[in-house]
């Protein structure tokens, strides 16, 4: 009886209650005698026409309407960022341009009912204030991204050549709008305020897009990296300013009117740096060393924020300059700043920043260029727009007695205007400063110097390639008599373990060695000031275990979109002799789809299904490597050593399997490690190939005279598995791990560590 005692209790719950709840409704159905209720509509529809009216219904509803707008624009963004990483673009570039697309330029043009469908004009509202919640985080983003402290510390040359690129693009955008102010300036709209908006927007550049270019190309440990990184945080604080008192301007219609904004302004910054930024910095000390932030302090920064961007907002100045200032004003420690700027980055870049660029692009309207003229115009602008920041920033930085290389470089990046050149259009949008054809116009500027940065530095790369830059940190004394190196790694823990193997192979070279220890670190994992913090963690490890060692390490950081790609060619470029690196996991690996499927590869994405298209390779490609190392063992050219890790710790007892005649090359790395770590050495025999080659037994023979008693020939092809465990390391070619990945071969789980040796 006890086992259906709960049964009992569950049924008598449902039925009673179901009882009693139609009882009321019986019973309740008298208690409308009297009542005015008009007798329910009969529309004559069948339950179908009935459903689908009502699904029809809610398809349009503002909320469902809203859900699918996000839904599509973040896959278009993603797909179209995606696509200008690959070109070697920032993602950023790719969301501006599927802003763009999803407008009434292409999308609208082409599929004017869907487009209607998705974004009819009545959803805007919503899609407005969406993004602008999206730009109030992005901007306090920004501002905390901003170390102060560098500015104050590496000011000097940078600030100079950073005012200089915005007072000389600033003044030719007045000059512009002189020649334009007739022809496009809106009904009402007084010149000054026209030629104001204008020449902020040619003297903007986009702190965030410049730091991420500037990461991704190794450059941020360069002096050309600190300069051109001060100048942007420099030219960010001063044209959010100088945008500030422009807005001002713009609003009360005169210089004079503006008095009292630019006063009320004034004071607002006083308070924030004088009172709440000592404030947020006590509290910040308060959690000092604790790792995280709790949900209470959370609260207080946010609502700093709202207040600091209402503030803005309501003395006229726009919520955008409050949500920077809020930023620029939290405490200065970096890991405070990435903890804080983790809980928002991903809700704010990844969700409402590119319904920012959509509305943008529904703005947008190219078809209005639809003269000649118009696009000359168009063309005069970017013309402009280039040679006041490219060209001002380049003889500036030359004036100041820099290569021509390095200046260039500077003028290049400070070029970039990005996203934040976008948000200042939109600003003038709003105000009516400026009309749809121009808007379009600046639109298109903004994408075309956001889009040549890459180029430009590229081309200057190439024109002065073999000068060495005075601001380029280049060492390549002796590297081509010494025996070289490189080891990529991606934790700590397994860069220390490959640190121990490089030095097993090359420990009494001496002077004749060079070890470089390289981490390559996904870009959009990284903040613009948080990098030596960074990359302090992710070598602490290996600079103690070398310490251990007493060897010599010399440490490559780089940050990255495409770590593959980065990977191989610093390899191939470096005129290194061997790669180390750890043998890398797949997402099936070990799950139940994996050991249905019987394959280790990574998701199939688009390159692979084109490959495929092309015949050079299987969708379900059954290779014993997953797709990032098979990448980078199919592209280096030179030998890649794959350590498949099982606690590694010295390569004293080595076993090397011989398959085939093509795996005798091993033999060389056995010699390496016998006159480098007085190892002991068991080659099998497996094929019964060795005693058959006089070659090969010369090889071994003239090692044995070298080194007797360190080296043994086998012949058996089974091997007991006490045996194997005994060793530390297994030397195999490539070739040969795919057999036994292939036979399940039970070697794979008696050896403790493993290292597969390519042969380009």
């Amino acid at each position: 009886m006890g086992k259906y005692r709960n049964i009992i209790f569950y049924v008598a719950t449902i039925v009673f209650f179901s009882a009693l709840m139609y009882w009321f409704f019986v019973e309740g159905k008298t208690l409308e005698i009297g009542e005015n209720i008009p007798p329910a509509k009969v529309t004559g529809d069948t339950m179908w026409e009935t459903f689908t009216d009502s699904f029809l219904s809610n398809l349009h509803h503002p909320l469902a309407l809203l859900l699918t707008q996000i839904v599509t624009i973040i896959i278009v963004a993603k797909l179209f960022g995606w696509i200008c990483i690959k070109l070697k673009q920032p993602s950023v570039i790719g969301e501006m341009i599927a802003g763009i697309v999803l407008g009434p330029s292409l999308f609208g043009m082409y599929f004017p009912e869907l487009s209607g469908f998705i974004f009819p004009k009545e959803s805007l509202g919503n899609l407005q204030f969406l993004s602008q919640i999206g730009l109030i985080l992005f901007m306090y983003i920004v501002g905390m991204e901003l170390d102060l402290s560098v500015l104050r510390k590496k000011a000097h040359d940078a600030v100079v050549i950073s005012h200089a690129s915005i007072i000389i693009p600033f003044a030719l955008g007045v000059g512009l709008s002189y020649f334009i102010y007739k022809e496009f300036a809106p009904e009402g709209i007084q010149f000054s305020s026209f030629a104001l908006f204008i020449a902020i927007a040619m003297s903007i550049t986009a702190f965030p897009v410049l730091a991420r270019i500037v990461q991704e190309r190794n450059l941020h440990k360069t002096k050309i990296g600190t300069v051109v990184i001060t100048c942007a945080a420099a030219d960010d604080i001063t044209a959010w300013c100088i945008l500030a008192a422009v807005i001002a301007v713009v609003k009360a219609g005169s210089f004079s009117g503006s008095i009292f904004v630019i006063i009320m302004a004034v004071v607002y910054v006083f308070i924030m740096i004088k009172a709440v930024r000592p404030f947020l910095h006590r509290i910040a000390e308060s959690q000092k060393g604790k790792g995280f932030i709790n949900k209470g302090l959370v609260a207080v920064f946010f609502l700093i924020l709202i207040i600091s961007a209402y503030a803005t907002e309501v003395i006229g100045i726009h919520a955008l300059f409050g949500a920077f200032m809020a930023g620029a004003i939290m405490p200065e420690n970096v890991k405070f700043r990435n903890l804080f700027i983790e809980k928002i980055e991903d809700v704010a870049l990844v969700l409402l920043l590119p319904l920012f660029f959509v509305f943008t692009g529904l703005r947008t309207q190219i078809g209005l260029l639809n003269d000649p003229h118009l696009w000359k115009i168009g063309g005069f602008i970017i013309l402009t727009a280039v040679v006041g920041k490219f060209v001002g920033s380049a003889l500036t930085a030359k004036f100041l007695k820099l290569s021509w290389k390095d200046s260039l470089t500077i003028g290049a990046l400070m070029n970039t205007r990005g996203l934040t050149e976008l948000i200042v259009l939109n600003i003038g949008y709003d105000l009516g400063v400026l009309g749809p054809e121009l808007f379009a116009m600046l639109v298109i500027m903004a994408l075309f110097t956001t889009f040549m940065t890459g180029p430009c530095l590229d081309l200057i790369n190439y024109l002065f390639k073999g000068k060495k830059s005075s601001l380029e940190e280049e060492d390549d004394e002796d590297n081509d008599a010494k025996y070289r190196v490189l080891l990529s790694f991606e934790t700590p823990e397994s860069g220390s373990t490959l640190l121990k193997l490089a030095d097993n192979l090359t420990n009494k070279m001496n002077g004749n060695k060079s070890i470089t220890a390289m981490n390559i670190a996904p870009v959009d994992e990284l903040h613009a000031f948080d990098i030596e913090d960074f990359e302090k963690e992710q070598f602490k490890n290996v600079i103690e275990t070398s310490e251990e060692l007493s060897l010599e390490v010399t440490t490559l950081f780089k940050a990255s979109t495409d770590l593959e790609n980065d990977l191989t060619n610093i390899s191939n470029k470096g005129n290194y002799d061997l790669l180390l690196i750890m043998l890398g996991k797949s997402m099936y690996e070990g799950s139940l789809l994996g050991r249905l499927l019987g394959f280790t590869t990574k998701i199939i994405n688009p390159e692979k299904l084109l490959n495929t298209v092309k015949g050079k390779s299987n969708i379900f490609n059954n290779s014993p490597f997953d797709d990032s190392t098979l990448q980078i063992l199919d592209n280096t050219n030179i030998p890649v050593g794959v350590l498949v890790d099982r606690k590694f710790s010295s390569a004293d007892r080595v076993f090397i399997p011989i398959f085939n005649l093509s795996d005798f090359y091993l033999l060389e790395y056995a010699k390496r490690l016998i006159n480098n770590n007085n190892s002991q050495i068991i080659i099998l025999d497996v094929a019964g190939q060795i005693r058959n080659n006089i070659e090969v037994k010369e090889l071994i023979r003239s090692i044995e005279q070298v080194a007797p008693n360190h080296i043994t020939l086998y012949n058996e092809k089974q091997i007991e598995k006490e045996f194997l465990q005994a060793q530390n390391l297994m030397l195999i070619s490539k070739k040969s791990w795919r057999g036994l990945i292939d036979s399940k071969s039970l070697w794979l789980s008696d050896i403790p560590s493993t290292l597969i040796i390519s042969n380009p």
